[in-house]
């Protein structure tokens, strides 16, 4: 299965694509207290949740997505169109990597996409260079709550030194010239609500179309993620959303 449209499948009922509740979520994005016309500007925006209700926090702004999935940026679309936002939100398909805006931003969001710029450190670099000088970076990234197992580092298929524990991604955050004014480290609840939805999503899908050429597949990738989450990572790996702004 197209692995862009396995993500779309497993997110559908999680359309935040990390784990944060909706109500974390909102205080996150109210946190920047930014202008009513804030440009707005989400890489590895996915199907566009986050820029969505940032709009929805901004009523007079405008919001660029930026993502390689044609499949998350049609659902965006869709939602932009529902939701009355398809004026407001422009969506790209492109590596982030590559996206030249026209001016800078109020509020960059890169939540749970650091590895399109090849790490946490990188991301703020180059996602950073979109922030104008009293811009927020709002960004957000996995850290180890406790030392890492061996399962956990098979299943995420990751290094001990890939990632850090929450105080030392606050140290790299510093050292790179940004400094939290805010920050949600989300709870098991949080996890266990979006790896239930992402493994169950895809079950479901696969279920409920038998006949389909990729069930099979996406059942196996269900089971799979299943496994390494609850013998591997689960309580081990943790999620952190920073508010940062320029020292």
């Amino acid at each position: 299965m197209d692995r862009q449209r396995l993500s779309s499948i497993a997110h559908s009922h999680h359309p935040i694509a990390a784990p944060v509740s909706g109500v974390n979520l909102d205080r996150l994005l109210r946190r920047p207290d930014r202008q009513r016309a804030a440009r707005i500007l989400d890489l590895g925006c996915g199907e566009g949740a986050w820029a969505l209700q940032a709009l929805a926090h901004y009523p007079e702004g405008h919001a660029d997505g930026v993502d390689v999935s044609s499949y998350a940026l049609e659902r965006a679309a869709s939602a932009a169109v529902e939701r009355g936002f398809a004026d407001r939100l422009t969506l790209h398909e492109r590596d982030a990597r590559t996206y030249v805006p026209d001016g800078d931003y109020d509020l960059v969001l890169c939540v749970g996409s650091t590895h399109v710029f090849g790490g946490f450190a990188e991301t703020l670099e180059s996602a950073g260079r979109h922030v104008h000088a009293d811009g927020i970076l709002l960004v957000g990234e996995g850290f180890w709550q406790i030392p890492p197992t061996p399962e956990a580092l098979a299943a995420l298929d990751v290094r001990p030194e890939e990632l850090t524990d929450l105080a030392g991604l606050i140290d790299a955050a510093e050292q790179a010239g940004w400094t939290p004014v805010y920050a949600h480290v989300s709870d098991a609840a949080e996890w266990d609500d979006y790896e239930w939805s992402w493994i169950g999503s895809l079950t479901e899908w696969a279920l409920n179309n038998p006949g389909h050429p990729d069930a099979a597949e996406a059942l196996t990738v269900a089971r799979r993620h299943r496994d390494q989450w609850l013998r591997g990572y689960r309580d081990v790996l943790g999620f952190a959303t920073l508010v940062l702004r320029h020292i």
